[in-house]
């Protein structure tokens, strides 16, 4: 089939890779001229494991190609996925779908008849309604049918994801569109993936009803870790006891500094204002955006109480500054809360993040960014673990504790245990443990 991609940052990228990796002639359209040159010299605009590779094989193959002409892009697709950026909208929290609307009026102009339009961003309810509906203004006698098809990727494992999805959700209640996304998706089909059809509607809300749901988990279970700390339990064990009723299941029930990254942070956000517009509050939900957004300071709170109460003047270095491994991505990370709450107790920061470290000198220009995580340990009074890296799993406790000044490990993600932290000679401190 031929498929184009109206979008090539991290969800048209992937999509488009994937696309073409099932054999499939996809073309990824974006507006910025020089993202397309650097993805034409297989320069990946993010960080994302085995992304290069992916699109290198199919771009050899001659299955992917990038391009700035939209208009030519979408002529002869059987589907046109529209994937660009629904960020949070300043001053009420809303997704701004400036980017989505102006993306649809382009491809309402050019479009052949018998054409799926697929939004593959994450939009609020209602969404697809309105591009149909400027389709439409552009093109009334045009034949041709808006679907809801949101995505479900993690950061840092999304090449996997899209191949070996939970589910595939597909919104229309059109028997010729869903045949065409049927062929799209034949691949993972036949692979026994679950596709769910639903009404458009019901798919756009679904994306966000999950992230909100996940989101949730996470702020649950850092709310036990800290009722473990005063009670003198251990959240891991809880954890691993509600996880195993499979009912609740082990995911995300991961106790640490509270969510952060491009979707949680904004699709809770978005969820809440759509359900005030439509006079059906969300409590649970508000709770959990409220209760992450003081975890992250809370943390940075936790590290200086560890050094005593008093942070002036102290080194501190933080292993760990994306809001997960295996990605550059720093939106709404903890670091960056967990830094300013650091700064303005007086402390002077130091870094080191396998991945993030350039995104991350944008947003925290007060922060001095080291080689490797004993170079940020010289010479500081606390090390405190934000982001559990791998390459942060199998440090070396004794060579961290001789190169530091002080003694303080504050590990926000629980990755060693007490008494490995003690027998190298450090004051440990975890979370919920």
């Amino acid at each position: 089939m031929k498929i184009a991609m109206i979008g090539s940052g991290y969800v048209g990228l992937v999509s488009g890779a994937c696309f073409a990796d099932f054999g499939h002639d996809v073309v990824c359209v974006d507006k910025d001229q020089s993202k397309i040159d650097r993805l034409n010299a297989n320069i990946m605009p993010i960080y994302e494991p085995g992304l290069d590779t992916l699109v290198k094989t199919n771009v050899d193959a001659g299955r992917l190609s990038f391009s700035t002409d939209l208009a030519g892009s979408v002529k002869g697709c059987d589907a046109v996925f529209i994937a660009v950026g629904t960020p949070s909208r300043r001053g009420d929290g809303h997704a701004d779908l400036s980017y989505v609307y102006a993306a649809a009026k382009e491809i309402g102009e050019a479009i052949d008849p018998k054409t799926v339009v697929v939004t593959k961003s994450t939009v609020p309810v209602g969404t697809g309604d309105e591009v149909e509906r400027i389709i439409c203004d552009v093109r009334p006698d045009l034949e041709f049918e808006v679907v809801s098809n949101p995505e479900f990727l993690r950061e840092g494992a999304a090449i996997g994801d899209f191949k070996r999805p939970d589910r595939i959700v597909v919104g229309t209640d059109t028997e010729w569109a869903r045949e065409v996304m049927r062929g799209v998706y034949r691949p993972l089909f036949l692979n026994e993936s679950p596709i769910l059809f639903t009404s458009r509607r019901s798919s756009e809300l679904i994306k966000y009803a999950a992230n909100a749901f996940l989101a949730t988990k996470i702020t649950f279970i850092n709310e036990m870790a800290d009722l473990c700390e005063k009670l003198g339990a251990n959240v891991q064990d809880v954890s691993r006891g509600i996880g195993l009723d499979n009912r609740i299941g082990s995911k995300f029930l991961h106790a640490g500094p509270g969510y952060g990254g491009s979707c949680f942070p904004k699709d809770t956000l978005a969820l809440l204002k759509t359900a005030q517009d439509n006079d059906t509050p969300v409590r649970i939900v508000e709770a959990v955006v409220q209760a992450n957004d003081l975890r992250k300071r809370a943390m940075g709170r936790k590290i200086v109480n560890a050094l005593g109460g008093d942070a002036r003047g102290k080194r501190i270095a933080l292993l760990g500054l994306t809001f997960k491994p295996n990605t550059d991505d720093m939106r709404d990370a903890p670091s960056i809360a967990i830094v300013q709450t650091l700064i303005d107790a007086g402390a002077e920061v130091y870094a080191h993040d396998p991945e993030g470290m350039e995104e991350a000198a944008k947003i925290l220009p007060q922060v001095k960014m080291t080689e490797s995580a004993y170079a940020a340990a010289q010479g500081a009074d606390a090390v405190a673990i934000v982001t559990e890296w791998d390459a942060y799993r199998a440090l070396d406790l004794a060579k961290l504790k001789d190169v530091m000044k002080g003694d303080v490990l504050v590990d926000l993600r629980n990755i060693y245990r007490p008494e490995e932290g003690a027998k190298a000679g450090f004051d440990y401190y975890s979370v919920g443990r």
